[in-house]
């Protein structure tokens, strides 16, 4: 089994049991996690108290997709500070990663592995737009009726993205770590229960972490 079918099953086994999963086979043992604390809470183990920040913040950002969805559907009412921008948005992608880059560096870490995975947080935000996108059009009682200023929740985003840099640069060594698959899937699932994520974000909270573990440990 591939890290990536480790984390989705175990994402997926947790949005639906509301339990937490042990590390993948192979992987070191996990060490036992209360679901009443919160995903913030810094744990003592490593690579997962690295790992931990990752998947928590990855999270975070997710959930500004919900607003980000707001403020960008067509048929929402256009007060001040909506938009018609389409879900895709490459001049605003290219800014994200070419900052994150730059944040990267200042921080003397890997601004390619930083990169890589902003593409990811990328995709996966995209994905929770797309998916509310269709919720909406097939229930439209559910559509918004008001649109968040989109340049409020950009700032955010970015506040974001500079914690999520660090947390990046803060885990270049448990990244690389041949048990880092497993050790953040439990961080997903943690994250899943005490974020309180529902299937759509629990997928793409998946999609988000694709690219956090090295490739083949190094």
């Amino acid at each position: 089994m591939t890290p990536n079918a480790t984390l989705r099953h175990a994402l997926t086994a947790a949005a639906a049991l509301g339990l937490l999963a042990t590390a993948a086979p192979g992987a070191t043992a996990a060490p036992a996690v209360s679901a009443a604390a919160p995903a913030s809470v810094s744990a003592p183990a490593l690579p997962y108290g690295r790992l931990l920040p990752i998947a928590d913040l990855s999270a975070q950002r997710l959930l500004t997709a919900d607003q980000v969805a707001q403020a960008k559907y067509r048929y929402a009412a256009p007060p001040r500070g909506g938009t018609d921008s389409p879900i895709d948005d490459p001049e605003r992608e290219r800014q994200v990663l070419e900052a994150v880059a730059e944040q990267a560096r200042a921080l003397g870490a890997d601004p390619e592995a930083t990169v890589r995975i902003f593409r990811d947080q990328i995709e996966a935000n995209k994905l929770v737009q797309r998916g509310l996108y269709r919720r909406w059009e097939a229930d439209p009682t559910q559509a918004p009726t008001e649109r968040p200023d989109l340049s409020k929740v950009r700032l955010e985003i970015n506040r974001i993205n500079g914690e999520l840099v660090r947390a990046i640069a803060d885990s270049a060594r448990a990244r690389a770590e041949p048990s880092c698959a497993g050790w953040l899937t439990v961080a997903a699932v943690r994250v899943r229960h005490d974020r309180r994520l529902d299937a759509l974000h629990t997928v793409a909270l998946e999609r988000a972490l694709r690219s956090v573990c090295a490739p083949n440990g190094t």
